[in-house]
């Protein structure tokens, strides 16, 4: 992972996505998942790029079923915003990096 992108698990996903004060976007994905490796790297990109402005994670669904399970995730990459501890928006699929920032930049106070 990238210095800046978080690695979510049911440990520390309610203090640093729930009760974050900042927007926290959040790729559900998994290693075997073709397009997850797609938007990897640009996920990556953004945790640096939105650091101080939002926090950017990943979510691996093989090892994080459980978290998989209580977001509903049926199909990957599934990218999820959450502001105030909620969902706010999220998408299915891969998507190019200005798609994601956007997401992002709708949620930034």
């Amino acid at each position: 992972m990238a210095g800046n992108t978080l690695t979510l698990t049911t440990d520390n996903f309610a203090a640093e996505v729930l009760k974050s004060e900042q927007p926290v976007l959040v790729d559900f994905w998994a290693t075997w998942c073709g397009p997850c490796r797609m938007v990897g790297p640009l996920v990556e990109q953004l945790g640096d790029e939105y650091a101080g402005k939002a926090k950017v994670g990943k979510v691996d669904v093989d090892t994080e079923r459980a978290l998989a399970a209580q977001f509903q995730i049926q199909s990957i990459p599934a990218i999820m915003v959450f502001k105030g501890g909620e969902v706010v928006e999220s998408i299915l699929g891969a998507k190019p990096k200005s798609f994601l920032a956007a997401m992002l930049d709708r949620h930034i106070d």
